[in-house]
């Protein structure tokens, strides 16, 4: 069964969109029967429970992906001179709710880069 954790080391963000996408769309495009029509175009066929499966976790794992570069991003808009303000709008939030969503973890990698700094 896949899991999202060994899907994450496996795919980049790119290659499992791309895997997701394509599962998603023969998920929304097949019959709804389990039973192979004859003729039937081999990437119109329903899913099967593993790939269904394999759906939810490649979700999780975009998830995880887009958040992670999510926070990269906002740390280089930080580090541009960007403010909390201008963050807020780029994410359709207030500048409160992007502090509250960001601010710990940037604080968190600045102090993990000045304590690997430090010999």
């Amino acid at each position: 069964m896949p899991n999202p954790d060994d899907l994450e080391r496996q795919f980049t963000l790119l290659t499992a969109a791309a895997r997701y996408d394509q599962l998603r769309m023969r998920d929304a495009l097949a019959p709804p029967t389990e039973e192979p029509m004859d003729g039937d175009d081999p990437e119109l066929r329903p899913l099967s429970k593993e790939e269904a499966l394999e759906l939810l976790a490649l979700g999780e794992v975009i998830m995880r992906k887009a958040s992670y570069g999510r926070q990269l991003t906002v740390r280089t808009a930080r580090a541009t001179g960007a403010s909390w303000a201008q963050i807020g709008a780029s994410l359709a939030t207030s500048k409160q709710a992007a502090w509250e969503t960001h601010a710990r973890w940037l604080d968190e990698q600045e102090t993990n880069t000045r304590s690997e700094e430090t010999p």
